[in-house]
């Protein structure tokens, strides 16, 4: 029926065989299982195995529809949950040793939203400590490796879910994204994603012992790590299911009124203060070659300047960090997280009392700039990082370290402070001395349409491939 292992399919091949009957549930989680023990020892992206667990709720699935029950749009399709999410009776260590034996009450509502969809979860993920760093390394569990090679990072914090999804370990790969933590793990590996933008994805971590701080409730969401944008079409309408726990979750559907073409798309190459790589361009034009080839107009034309946004929401991030956030670092993390996050200080130097307040208040302001330019062109195409991925640990390495690594991703968290979804996808495998290694663009959007940027996506990779049965073969 299936010349494929079934690991191989994507979520949206898969459901077609197991909505239908053609395929259990039992035999779609059995394949993930048997994949995630084969290659997650050399990766160390999946740090609970849960694939007893998980093949019990498929053969429950499985009973279900033998007695009626209906299948769910995501029925049997295996997926990974990041460690810092609560998911019932597993511990949520956000990669702390101190918090090894934080066990969740109950499922978080993204958590909870997979499940009611039909969804399997196999294993949880690994993340750096406190989620903080875009590489993937902690005292609790270790390193995660990119399946691409040690010389490039799996990228953070969602590391353990990039590099999950890309190995075949679950078609679906939870993650989330304060500064970039989808994106980066997406564009180390060479996946696809969708950061969401505010209010879209309810969330909630019911083992929370206090409410966290306003920019970390406005800037960070909840979302997915796919090997294809089609995926992400097939779950993003679960994952943005209403959930009362999360009061200022927005409850709209996620396909949006559809816009007359062709959809204008707004290009840039640019990324203040760095220099763009010539790959990076590469990857660029090829993303504009190919949206333009689906029907897209695209012109590259001058956008918002998108410095002083990033740097203002970077700072004011750390200066609620610092405040809140401080004294367990100080007091839990490791000395390499303590340092890294002494040169984010000196980086990002915090906005602390009133100028906190005015910077917040001015979020505003840049948010209007982006929504009225959004209104001439729906969908704008940016580099993600101005540089190839940055080698593991890079963020070790001092001022310039850091710089690389987080300072250069003005592209990311700016999307981050203002709300705005913002894509992540594959377009270019580059040929680099120490080695192979995927090159993403970024595709922002309108509020409230990352239906827009997943189905521009979906036009692209349509013409440009994925890049997961090319690494497959290397893995094999």
């Amino acid at each position: 029926m299936v010349e494929r292992p079934l690991w191989q399919l994507s979520a949206a091949e898969l459901t077609d065989w197991t909505r239908a009957g053609r395929v259990s549930a039992e035999a779609a989680v059995a394949s993930a299982v048997e994949r995630m023990r084969a290659v997650n020892p050399g990766l160390n992206a999946v740090v609970e195995d849960l694939g007893e667990e998980a093949l019990a709720r498929a053969r429950a699935l499985d009973a279900g529809v033998k007695t009626g029950a209906k299948p769910g749009p995501l029925h049997g399709v295996p997926v990974t949950i990041k460690v810092n999410v609560d998911q019932a009776g597993h511990a949520t260590t956000n990669g702390v040793v101190a918090l090894k034996d934080m066990i969740a009450p109950a499922d978080a509502p993204f958590v909870e939203n997979l499940q009611k969809a039909g969804a399997v979860v196999i294993g949880r993920t690994n993340t750096p400590e406190f989620s903080f760093r875009a590489d993937t390394d902690n005292p609790l569990y270790g390193r995660t490796h990119n399946p691409w090679g040690q010389h490039v990072s799996a990228g953070g914090s969602s590391g353990g879910a990039g590099s999950a999804v890309m190995a075949g370990i679950g078609a679906l790969a939870h993650g989330n994204d304060i500064g970039g933590s989808l994106r980066f793990p997406a564009a180390a590996n060479g996946a696809v994603t969708v950061k969401p933008g505010l209010g879209r994805v309810p969330a909630w971590n019911p083992s929370q012992k206090a409410e966290r701080g306003m920019l970390a409730q406005s800037m960070s969401v909840q979302g997915l790590i796919t090997r294809t944008a089609r995926d992400l079409a097939l779950g993003m309408p679960a994952a943005v299911a209403p959930d009362a726990r999360d009061p200022f979750h927005v409850p709209l559907p996620y396909r949006g009124a559809g816009l007359e073409g062709p959809i204008r798309v707004a290009m840039t190459r640019n990324v203040p203060g760095f220099e763009v790589h010539p790959e990076v361009n590469v990857a660029i034009t090829k993303a504009a070659d190919a949206l333009s080839d689906a029907g897209y107009a695209v012109a590259e034309v001058d956008v918002p300047d998108i410095e002083p946004c990033a740097l203002a929401g970077y700072r004011a991030l750390m200066g609620e960090v610092s405040q809140l956030m401080g004294g367990d670092i100080a007091k839990a993390g490791s000395e390499t997280v303590q340092a890294i996050f002494a040169e984010y200080y000196r980086q990002f130097q915090p906005y602390e009392g009133a100028e906190l307040l005015r910077v917040m208040a001015a979020r505003t302001g840049f948010a209007r700039e982006w929504s009225l330019f959004l209104e001439d062109y729906p969908l704008v195409l940016t580099p993600f990082l101005p540089q190839p991925f940055f080698r593991p640990d890079r963020d070790t390495e001092g001022a310039e370290g850091v710089r690389e690594a987080l300072g250069s991703a003005l592209w990311s968290y700016s999307m981050n402070f203002m709300g705005l979804p913002a894509g992540n996808f594959p377009t270019h495998l580059a040929k680099l001395p120490q080695g192979d290694q995927p090159i993403n663009v970024q595709l922002v959007g309108r509020r409230w349409r990352e239906d827009l940027i997943v189905d521009a996506m979906i036009a692209a990779e349509a013409r440009l491939g994925t890049l997961c049965d090319v690494l497959w073969g290397r893995l094999a």
